[in-house]
């Protein structure tokens, strides 16, 4: 899992502010999204000492008899509604694909994470549906960590666009 890839990452306390806390327990947002659109998903507390990883992320089709209902979504720490897939993109943490090509027989995907993703502000998901027609089912799974000021200064810089 990402939590366990990230640098620094500890359930104990903080030793000499550069560890990161689990705090809380895990927190799991869930949804259905029209074909083309992005959604924010309100993370943002008011503090930048405070964020989270990802975990887990799967997406299906919302009509899991249409055997020729493929989909994929994106994760970024900015709407992004481009077709296009960048893992050079510092703003996109995650992308997942799911296929469905017997009708009533959905195969989940595959799903990848930055193994170095940590959210300070909110994120977004933008979700498509190979033929435009059908809705696309997703659900992300979290872990809020506690942080040092600098380190959440550091992530919200690398969460944010630079061109």
């Amino acid at each position: 899992m990402a939590q366990g890839r990230l640098q620094g990452v500890s359930e104990g306390s903080a030793q000499g502010g550069e560890e990161m806390k689990k705090i809380g327990v895990e927190y799991t947002v869930k949804g259905i999204l029209d074909d083309s659109t992005a959604k924010r998903i309100q993370l943002f507390d008011g503090k930048f000492d405070t964020g989270y990883v990802i975990t887990d992320f799967v997406i299906a089709t919302a009509n899991p008899d249409d055997a020729a209902e493929d989909c994929w979504a994106r994760l970024s720490t900015e709407e992004d509604t481009t077709t296009m897939w960048d893992f050079a993109n510092q703003t996109s943490v995650g992308w997942a694909v799911s296929e469905n090509r017997v009708a009533g027989s959905p195969s989940f995907g595959r799903t990848i994470l930055d193994p170095d993703n940590l959210v300070i502000e909110d994120l977004w998901i933008y979700a498509r549906s190979v033929s435009g027609n059908d809705r696309v089912n997703y659900m992300i799974t979290m872990q809020k960590y506690d942080f040092s000021d600098w380190r959440g200064a550091l992530a919200m810089v690398r969460n944010r666009s630079q061109g």
